[in-house]
């Protein structure tokens, strides 16, 4: 199996998470897979990769915390990266910004993504003195979760609170962290370096960890004058110089790792862990495999690893009272004292790396098996309704050789009103493709018997609004031909589901065949350019989907992804999400010519010719684009408006195409 493995923070930055990830990079080397790490570059690393490829990638410090850094690559990069390394899963270690492009560049590509749940953001936000943010970043966990193909939490509070988040539970696993039972023994107590820190007959009473805000390492105050104890915080961070002000009586170590900190765990006393926002804690599961008991906070990951009255002692979240009489209780009992650190080796028996790292590779595949059902569940068209008879089933339409409609409406989106087709029209005015084709249609009628054309698509309009407002408008309007082309605006979302979107649309237009209307159903599509590649698989399986429900319900079909002139950016306006007039005419033409419209490919290609505007479309610098286009569809999004909210469809009633003047200016030779 190849594994790509992004992670927030790395080497040479040690903590949990970087811990972890060498620990899985260890075992799937032992197993044989192939893994490839992405990861912030933020120094030089020394240590042993375990046949692990890097890529590392430009990043930049946070101002409060310059041990953290945030990565710059977009989502593009990412997914030449995971195409390059041909990746069958994506491990995402403790994922927030970097997870999230992650989780954005893997979808199209198909591959399944595992999230390994460990380090509670939100919390950290208050720590640091930013509860505000905490809300946004908790929706922002909880969307990138509910994402991701799996998560994995490591205690039942992780559980619970990803619950709170919306995640499902059906998405959710167990999964602990390992511990090195054979770096992290008792048998690692060294006299000698207890004599280098601690007077004769001192208790030592340490901390290991980081030595930042969410650890709450300033609780330690608490316990820092009880008689016959010498404290040691053994780490470092962003917090240290205050602590050394805070605790000037304790042992400051610095930064220990390998056989070092092995060694100073197995020669503590008594371990103690004050913070309030663990996922789980390592530290607390390296001190019990050192056969040092604990004394922790009773919230989050502790209350899984830690026993009370068995292996150490949990205490009232912030109570500090109970904390400092339970470090004394067993600073001043030696026998209690041995007795908790034997059973505190016990403890962690069977949750060796091995063990948990084959459980990982059990995880990535069923990870692997999800998605491909999921991919099984959105191919299989005709699953979720029951199966008709072939009597029953109507033939699939057959292109007359006059158009024989009277009476047309369009279905659909900005698209469908005819965005950024100015031709020859007033300013704030569109034309659009389906007026091109509403008097194409209108010419090969006889005259005594006059096409009529309704136009109800509205800009911004998602599939949900074709299915509940304008299709039922369009049976109500009488008519006997219907277009639709809808759906992007749904597949560009976070959590687009192709199968139900096609599905839904897929009833609705069976109502309307019921009605006696022909269908034209016309798949969205996206110009050929970079960021489409994260869509491309959501649009192809929606677009499968349609097609088996136009040949199920008798419709007419036009797939775009044949139509290779559409997909070319010199067709799309400078917003780059909408057709220009070139690209307006292209569509038209096209629709015509399957609906049987006379000598419409000829009519096209004149057209073309007497109006070639196709290549010179003004395409703006990037940064312009940003400014005129994007930056208000963000600040639209952000404040939950879209750009049809209160707006009317431009041709809501039926209306003679040959006697309305807007619609007239239409040309065809």
């Amino acid at each position: 199996m190849k594994v790509a493995l992004l992670a927030e923070s790395f080497l040479p930055h040690m903590n949990g998470v970087t811990h972890s990830l060498l620990q899985v990079l260890r075992h799937l080397e032992r197993r044989g897979h192939e893994a490839l790490v992405v990861a912030p570059r933020s120094g030089p690393i020394e240590q042993p990769l375990h046949g692990a490829r890097t890529v590392l990638l430009p990043s930049v410090p946070l101002p409060s915390y310059p041990d953290v850094r945030v990565v710059l690559s977009g989502a593009h990069r990412l997914a030449a990266i995971m195409r390059g390394h041909g990746a069958d899963v994506l491990h995402l270690a403790s994922p927030f910004v970097l997870g999230w492009r992650g989780l954005v560049a893997a979808e199209p590509l198909g591959i399944p993504s595992v999230a390994v749940y460990q380090t509670d953001i939100p919390s950290y936000a208050e720590r640091y003195g930013v509860p505000g943010a905490a809300p946004a970043l908790a929706r922002h966990l909880g969307r990138l979760h509910r994402r991701a193909t799996l998560t994995l939490a490591p205690s039942t509070s992780a559980l619970e609170r990803l619950g709170e988040l919306g995640v499902d539970a059906d998405r959710l696993r167990l999964w602990r962290r390992g511990v090195d039972t054979e770096r992290f023994a008792p048998g690692r107590r060294s006299e000698r370096w207890r004599r280098g820190i601690a007077g004769e007959g001192e208790v030592l009473v340490g901390y290991v960890g980081r030595l930042a805000p969410e650890k709450q390492v300033e609780d330690l105050r608490a316990i820092a004058d009880l008689p016959r104890t010498r404290l040691v915080v053994i780490g470092d961070g962003p917090s240290r110089p205050a602590l050394e002000r805070l605790l000037p009586e304790a042992h400051f170590t610095g930064f220990l790792g390998g056989d070092a900190l092995a060694e100073a765990m197995a020669g503590l006393d008594v371990f103690v862990h004050p913070g309030e926002s663990e996922t789980f804690c390592q530290t607390i599961q390296e001190s019990l495999a050192s056969g040092v008991p604990v004394v922790a906070t009773g919230r989050g990951g502790p209350l899984d690893l830690v026993h009370s009255s068995v292996d150490g002692w949990l205490y009232r979240p912030g109570d500090l009272t109970e904390l400092r009489e339970r470090v004394r209780d067993l600073v001043g009992d030696d026998a209690k004292r041995r007795a908790f650190g034997a059973r505190a080796r016990l403890a962690v028996r069977g949750r060796g790396w091995d063990v948990l790292g084959d459980e990982l590779i059990a995880h990535y595949d069923d990870a692997v098996a999800t998605r491909e059902a999921a991919g099984r569940r959105t191919l299989d068209l005709v699953a979720d309704r029951p199966a008709r008879p072939l009597s029953a089933v109507p033939p699939v339409a057959e292109v007359p050789a006059v158009p024989p409609w009277r009476r047309y409406v369009a279905v659909g989106d900005s698209l469908t009103e005819g965005l950024c087709d100015t031709s020859r029209m007033s300013l704030g005015r569109y034309r659009g493709w389906a007026d091109r084709l509403a008097m194409l249609l209108a010419l090969a009628a006889p005259a005594t018997d006059p096409v009529a054309y309704a136009n109800v698509a509205v800009r911004s309009r998602k599939v949900a609004d074709a299915v509940d407002v304008q299709l039922p408008a369009a049976t109500r309007l009488g008519a006997d031909l219907v277009s639709v082309l809808i759906g992007a605006n749904d597949l560009v979302g976070a959590r687009a589901d192709p199968g139900r979107l096609a599905a839904d649309l897929d009833t609705a237009v069976g109502r309307v065949r019921d009605a006696g209307a022909d269908v034209l159903v016309i798949t969205p599509f996206l110009p050929r350019r970079p960021a489409s590649r994260w869509f491309e698989a959501r649009f192809a399986a929606f677009a499968d989907r349609l097609r088996v429900s136009a040949q199920d319900r008798g419709a007419l079909f036009l797939d775009v992804r044949t139509l290779g002139e559409l997909v070319d950016p010199a067709v799309w306006a400078e917003d780059r999400v909408h057709l220009n007039s070139a690209g307006h005419r292209v569509l038209a033409y096209r629709a015509a010519e399957l609906l049987g419209v006379r000598d419409a490919g000829e009519l096209g290609l004149l057209e073309q010719a007497m109006h070639d505007d196709g290549g010179t479309e003004r395409h703006l610098r990037d940064g312009a684009w940003l400014a005129r286009h994007a930056a208000p569809w963000v600040i639209r999004r952000v404040r939950g408006r879209a750009a049809g909210d209160g707006l009317d469809p431009k041709h809501a009633e039926l209306i003679r195409v040959l006697d309305d003047p807007g619609l007239r200016g239409v040309r065809v030779g």
